[in-house]
């Protein structure tokens, strides 16, 4: 069997050991999320077992990445541009924009994973924008507590004590518009007419 190969398959467990503890996940959550048994998944990370399409199929899924991303494959020259998840406090990110300064987008979804974390609010230079997209968002605001369903948004100065998370055990999907300058998202109820 070729090295690079070999290579690639070797680097799959401990990659596997990394997703899963970095979503903060136990290896009898993610059997119930995949059908895999305990043993098998804990071979898989140790590398003592050889993985396989059916193992890793069900993983990529629970993990909410590609297969190419699990194995390491390398790129294959595709000139779109792929935005990353990233994994912050128990929330997937998911940018969706590029560019440096000024105002910056991103998808959020809190898993539903039944744990209801308690809150913790945070302040930092800003200006910040949510819509949610399907669940309810918990949000504390200040001395505030509100849960934003389906169509409902909120915009906060971020250097008020702030904290968002699951308003119940369902998965949350939210888009957030953030300035860290403090710039905000100017919302215009309907277009102007002539004369007005």
């Amino acid at each position: 069997m070729d090295d690079d190969l070999d290579q690639a398959l070797d680097a799959v467990g401990p990659r596997l050991r990394a997703l899963r503890r970095q979503r903060e996940t136990t290896l009898a959550d993610l059997s119930a999320a995949t059908g895999i048994s305990v043993s098998t998944l804990s071979r898989l990370e140790s590398g003592t077992r050889r993985p396989t399409l059916e193992l890793l199929l069900p993983l990529a899924r629970a993990h909410g990445v590609t297969l190419d991303e699990l194995v390491g494959a390398p790129p294959t020259g595709d000139p779109r541009i792929h935005l990353r998840p990233v994994t912050r406090h128990g929330m997937i990110m998911v940018p969706l924009t590029r560019r440096t300064g000024g105002i910056q987008a991103f998808k959020l979804v809190i898993p539903a994973d039944g744990r209801r974390r308690e809150p913790d609010p945070q302040t930092h230079e800003g200006y910040e924008w949510l819509y949610v997209l399907n669940g309810r968002l918990r949000v504390v605001l200040g001395e505030q507590d509100l849960v934003l369903s389906p169509g409902e948004a909120a915009e906060f100065d971020t250097r008020i004590p702030h904290w968002f998370g699951a308003a119940d055990a369902e998965p949350v999907e939210f888009l957030s518009l953030f300035g860290a300058q403090g710039e905000r998202a100017h919302l215009r109820a309907r277009p102007r007419r002539n004369g007005e």
